[in-house]
This record gives C-alpha cells, sequence and structure tokens, in this order.
C-alpha cells in the first residue's frame, strides 16, 4: 500500500532489486544525484538508501518559461536501493529477512539485471540467470508468508464469510507459489491480487525491469535485453523491459545540464535513459501530472489516472478538496499556443469543470474552494 499522498507528492516507492553488484547502488546514484556505495563486492549496500528523482516534464520548463516563473518545482519519485540478493535469502542467507522486509516496505519493484562482463565483479553476465534466482528467492519467501498465516485464515472465514474471497484468493496464490512462479506471472485476477495486497506479498507487487550493459555494448543493448524480453512473453501482467548503461548514466547524471546533453547526443542517446526509466515507473502505478502555472511559480502535480477534480485539488491542499467549488482548466499545449493564463480566459478557452471532471494528464488546472 502506498503511503499517505500529502501536498503534492506522491511518497510511492519504487524499489531497486537484484544480485549483488548488478548496478543497484549505481543506478540509484544516476537517478537521485546521491553517494550510495557503489563497489565491486557483495553487500556493499546493507541499510537501504532512500533518495528523490526529478521527473523531467518538457511541458513544466515550457510552462514556466511563459509565465517568466520566478520558481519551479518538478514532480518527483522516490526510489530506494536495498542491497544485494542471493539465492538463499528466503532462507536467511545473505542479508536474508533483512533484505526482504526491505522489499516489503516499496510499491513497485525495479529488477536490476546485469548483462555485462567484469572480472572484477562476482558471478554470473547473463541476465536471464540473475532473473531466475531473484524470482525464486521472491516466491520463496512469499510462499512462506502464506502458509505460515493461511491455516489461521481459513478458522476465520468460517466465522466471518467476509474472509471467504480472501481464503480463495490465499489458496490461488499457495497454487502459484508452490510451483516458484511469482505472482506477477500467475492467471490470478485482478479482483484477487487486490484482495492480497494488504498481505504486502514480494512478488504482487507491479514489476519493471533494466537489463544493465557494459558501455562496450551500447550498440547490441536490445539484442543483449531480448533473452529477458522473452523471459516475460507468458507473464499475465506486461513487463517492461529496459536496456541501458547504468555507470554510464551515473556519471552522465554528474555533469552540468549542456555538458550532459552535448556528451548524450555524442553518444547518440537522445536524453539518455533514465528519463525513460522514471517515466516508466510512474505509468507503471497509474501515475499522472497536472500543472499549475504563474509568475511566483509552475509546478507538477501528481495524482492518480481516474481522479477527480476536487481529488486534485486534495492534492495541493486538503482545504482545497473540502471547500472545492469549481476547477478552471485548459490543456498545456492550448495554453502555450495561446502565449498566457489571462488570454486564455480573455477569449473564453478555460473551461469550468465540476466535482465530477476526471482530469487528464496535462491539464493546467486553478482551483476555486471556500472553506
Amino acid at each position: 500500500m502506498g503511503r499517505p499522498w500529502a501536498y503534492g507528492r506522491a511518497v510511492e516507492r519504487f524499489g531497486f532489486v537484484g544480485l549483488p553488484n548488478a548496478g543497484k547502488s549505481s543506478l540509484f546514484n544516476a537517478l537521485s544525484g546521491g553517494a550510495a556505495l557503489a563497489a565491486a563486492y557483495p553487500f556493499a549496500t546493507v541499510d537501504p538508501n532512500v533518495g528523490m528523482a526529478r521527473v523531467p516534464d518538457h511541458r513544466l520548463d515550457a510552462l514556466a518559461a511563459m509565465s517568466n516563473s520566478a520558481k519551479v518545482v518538478p514532480a518527483t519519485v522516490e526510489f530506494v536501493d536495498i542491497g544485494g540478493l542471493v539465492e538463499g535469502a528466503s532462507r536467511g542467507e545473505g542479508l536474508g529477512n533483512r533484505f526482504l522486509a526491505g522489499i516489503r516496505e516499496v510499491d513497485a519493484v525495479v529488477l536490476v539485471l546485469r548483462a555485462f562482463d567484469d572480472d572484477d565483479v562476482v558471478g554470473p553476465s547473463d541476465p536471464v540467470e540473475h532473473l531466475a534466482t531473484v524470482e525464486t528467492e521472491l516466491a520463496l519467501a512469499d510462499l512462506e508468508s502464506v502458509e505460515s498465516r493461511i491455516e489461521r485464515r481459513r478458522k476465520a472465514a468460517k466465522l466471518d464469510r467476509a474472509l471467504v474471497s480472501e481464503v480463495e484468493a490465499l489458496d490461488a496464490a499457495l497454487a502459484v507459489l508452490s510451483e516458484g512462479t511469482p505472482l506477477y506471472r500467475s492467471e490470478l485476477t485482478v479482483e484477487q491480487r487486490a484482495v492480497l495486497k494488504p498481505w504486502f506479498l514480494l512478488t504482487n507487487k507491479p514489476v519493471l525491469v533494466v537489463v544493465n550493459v557494459g558501455d562496450d555494448q551500447l550498440d547490441e543493448a536490445d539484442a543483449l535485453a531480448a533473452p529477458v524480453v522473452e523471459a516475460f512473453a507468458g507473464a499475465s501482467t506486461p513487463v517492461e523491459v529496459l536496456p541501458m548503461c547504468v555507470q554510464l548514466e551515473a556519471e552522465v547524471a554528474q555533469l552540468a545540464a549542456d555538458d550532459r546533453a552535448e556528451l548524450l547526443a555524442e553518444l547518440g542517446l537522445g536524453e539518455g535513459a533514465l528519463p525513460r526509466l522514471v517515466a516508466a515507473a510512474r505509468s507503471l502505478l497509474g501515475l499522472r501530472t497536472f500543472l499549475t502555472t504563474g509568475e511566483k511559480e509552475s509546478r507538477a502535480w501528481t495524482f492518480r489516472a481516474g481522479a477527480k477534480a476536487p481529488e486534485c485539488a486534495g492534492v495541493i491542499h486538503s482545504d482545497f478538496q473540502r471547500g472545492f467549488i469549481k476547477a478552471e482548466c485548459i490543456h498545456w499545449d492550448e495554453l502555450l499556443e495561446l502565449g498566457s493564463w489571462s488570454k486564455a480566459r480573455e477569449v473564453g478557452k478555460l473551461r469550468i469543470e465540476g466535482k465530477d471532471y476526471e482530469v487528464a494528464d496535462g491539464d493546467v488546472l486553478e482551483f476555486r474552494f471556500n472553506v
């Protein structure tokens, strides 16, 4: 379950999971600008590192320039570098339960799989082999969680029929996990997986995959990631697989913006892989963005897909939601074409939306409220 939303900040948390030295700490540093230890030996990361990554958004930048805003506040996402998972983690090997507890606290999992060769780094360089170990350990940990508590739930369901659907979902999960299969690969229904959410099962979380290649493998990155894509071909829930050179992205992230853009252009990498990763992570949890703009500030606010106008008003402040009257609304590109909020109002392009309006990604909003 996600942590509470407050003042425009979605504090949904994405956890990096993978074998030791797969590139998790380097990816954390690339995204957060942090200084997590990235060393070529197992368990360099013992305690989870938590950092925030800015969400690149050309819409926000364009609106800020239009409004000549004194302050620009982007949306952010939270990432956690949890530590290396090893074979036997479900039985206490490596960081064991300490590692698994760290995963239970995140809302979505980013699997980091190594595909680069390095004589100084312990372990295999086959990402499919990495994937098999990670999935087996996570499934075994979930199996233990279900087995240890399902009988008590069955007894409770005899007295409380409202628990019957939960027990049925647990039985279905037990059958899948007993075969070493993660729940995100199973045929469990959306409803069953929703019922299981309070159990914080590791493989019941949304999954995104990063295949970490070497800087000398950029030309073959898609080919190296292809076996991983194929490995997920039978998954009931689509899983996005992103190949990238994590070490290169981490080094580029330390450069000034102009130097970063120049180097990425020279390497033919466009904006780099990090914006794509951030966008994919947000999409994984159905996160969207609405915007506000003015001379004092232009800001990107995060909301969940399907949210109505009052709920989005509450993302800014609870008073806005409690006293919601209406929202003035225009899509960002139309506002940019008109040149200002006052011009949009003057020519009648601002829409007046009420409590039932479902906010769209890229809407620019101004709320009216009374408390």
